[in-house]
Order: structure tokens, then C-alpha cells, then sequence
């Protein structure tokens, strides 16, 4: 499974709208809320803990009392009959102060993805991603005055033009370029050390996905590529992005790469990456497991 993808819940998108019935979900004894401090999610356990762990839901009773009045609350979807909600309580000084102190600690998004089951990693970008867009479109773009959270959180209201805002998706491809028994990665200028990945960029206005693919190989390492074979896709909410994996045929060897975001780039054989990413090689870091990146690679190297 794909880091951020397979969600379990369901986000019954029809009730959004339906104030009495969310009401009701939300003052069941059943809920559970997710709570963010800065974007941190809470786990169990302690920070300095390394091992795996699980969110910290908590129950709808002891989040209600918690950040801003106006604090941004979203509901996320159910597990038959148990909602689930996630809370911003970032307006707290001490978010472990009283009653949050014996529920576990906050975590950096990325590093808690590391640390939790599969399902819950779907769970946590859903939420992260939702309140970093609220946190981003509290002003209507059409006229400027405030907006207002509707829909469950999945919409946001211009009282004064009576606009109404959407949260938005930025879709990126990101592809392993191949040439027969070879593939074709980079060391971005934010990777450090020895890092090397497949390269990625988003995709502009008026362009498909396979138009994108060859303009941003061609401009990150003046590589042509032909064909495009769609892979796989992930949710990556950092902040709000789906990442479009794909693989590209190589028309073209040479590599010159812009110096901008590429700073090196090299052909690497299938032998070459296997070894890597079995341990046997430490010549290169490759990326991590819950990057798309990291399964196009090792989709790859195993001859799919």
C-alpha cells in the first residue's frame, strides 16, 4: 500500500450539508476527533518513543473544550457507526497542558506518517490536509472579506459576495524515466547528501499528464521521452498535492541537467538499483518507503 492512500473511512460527502445530522454525530458518545497543534497530529505515547504507534483520538466531550472558539473543525468520514472529526487546536500555548497531558504527544506529519499503520497514515494526510487549507483561504480571493467554514469543512462561505471557496488538489507528476535496463534518477538541490530520486513537477494549465511528464524530464536533464505508462498515483499532503506516477521511455541519452533544481543526474543499471535497495550498495540513498517515488523505483527493479 502506497503511503496516504486506502482511507477506511467513509466520507459520506451526501450528510455534509445536513447541520442536524452532523450535529448528532458529532455529540455522540461514539466520536472520535483527531487533534492538530501546528499541523502535528497527536499519537500515543511519548516523543521520544522511535517505535510504532497509533493517532490519538480522543473523545468528542474533552476536544469541544479545546484552541479557539472559532477553531477549525472537520468532520472526516465514519467506521460504521463511529464519526470521526479532526480538530486545529493550534491557538493553545502548551497543547499537553491538563487535560491533554496524559493522551500521548504531537509529531511533525512527516515523521508521524512513519510511525503508524497503513490505514492511519490515509486518515492523518486527510485531515492535515484540510485544516492547512483552512488555515491558508480564510480571506474569499473574489473580494477579499473573511470566509466561513461550511459543508463539514469541505467548503468555505463568502458571506459578502456569496462566493464559495473548494478545497483544492495541486496534481504533480512523477516519473522514472527507463531506458531498456536503465533508469534515469537525480540529486535535487533540497536532497541531501548523496540522495538521489525520479524527478517530478507539477502540471501546468492546458497540459495532460503526458505533456507534463516530457516537458519537466525535458527541462530538469534535456532528456526526450516518448512514451508515458501511467504507474500509480498518491495523495501527499504536504501541503495539498496528488502525485501522478508514471514511467517514461527515453528517446534520448544525454544528460544536461538545468543546475536550478537538478544538480546531478546519472544512468543507473537494474543490477545497480537492486543492489541498493537490498542494502548490499550504500553508494546512493534512494527515497523513502512512503514516497510514490521509492515504488516506482522498486516496481521497477523487480522487472514490472
Amino acid at each position: 500500500m502506497i503511503a496516504f492512500a486506502g482511507n477506511p473511512l467513509d466520507r459520506v460527502s451526501e450528510k455534509r450539508s445536513d447541520g442536524p445530522w452532523l450535529a448528532g454525530c458529532r455529540a455522540s458518545a461514539a466520536a472520535r476527533i483527531l487533534l492538530f497543534w501546528k499541523l502535528q497530529p497527536q499519537l500515543l505515547g511519548s516523543a521520544e518513543a522511535t517505535g510504532a504507534t497509533s493517532l490519538a483520538f480522543v473523545d468528542g466531550a474533552l476536544a469541544s473544550g479545546l484552541g479557539a472558539a472559532s477553531a477549525v473543525e472537520i468532520f472526516l468520514g465514519m467506521d460504521g457507526d463511529v464519526p470521526y472529526f479532526a480538530r486545529d487546536i493550534s491557538s493553545l500555548a502548551d497543547p499537553l497542558a491538563a487535560s491533554l497531558a496524559s493522551h500521548g504527544h504531537f509529531r511533525d506529519a512527516r515523521s508521524a506518517a512513519s510511525l503508524l499503520p497503513g490505514h492511519e497514515i490515509a486518515i492523518l494526510g486527510q485531515a492535515k490536509a484540510l485544516i492547512d487549507w483552512h488555515n491558508r483561504h480564510g480571506f474569499c480571493a473574489q473580494c477579499g472579506a473573511p470566509t466561513v467554514l461550511s459543508d463539514a469543512g469541505y467548503k468555505r462561505h463568502c458571506p459578502a459576495c456569496k462566493t464559495d471557496h473548494f478545497p483544492r488538489t495541486d496534481p504533480a507528476v512523477i516519473m522514472l524515466v527507463t531506458a531498456g535496463e536503465r533508469c534515469l534518477l537525480g540529486r535535487n538541490k533540497r536532497f541531501a547528501g548523496g540522495f538521489y530520486s525520479t524527478l517530478a513537477g507539477f502540471l501546468e494549465p492546458g497540459e495532460t499528464v503526458e505533456e507534463a511528464v516530457r516537458r519537466e524530464v525535458y527541462e530538469e536533464v534535456h532528456v526526450r521521452v516518448g512514451a508515458v505508462r501511467y504507474f500509480a498515483s498518491q495523495p501527499w499532503p504536504f501541503p495539498s498535492n496528488l502525485m501522478i506516477g508514471c514511467y517514461a521511455e527515453a528517446n534520448t541519452d544525454a544528460i544536461e541537467v538545468d543546475g536550478d533544481e537538478i544538480l546531478s543526474a546519472r544512468w543507473f543499471e537494474r543490477d545497480e538499483i537492486r543492489r541498493l535497495l537490498s542494502g548490499e550498495s550504500k553508494e546512493i540513498g534512494l527515497p523513502r518507503r512512503d514516497a510514490i517515488a521509492f515504488h516506482l523505483i522498486h516496481n521497477w527493479a523487480d522487472g514490472k
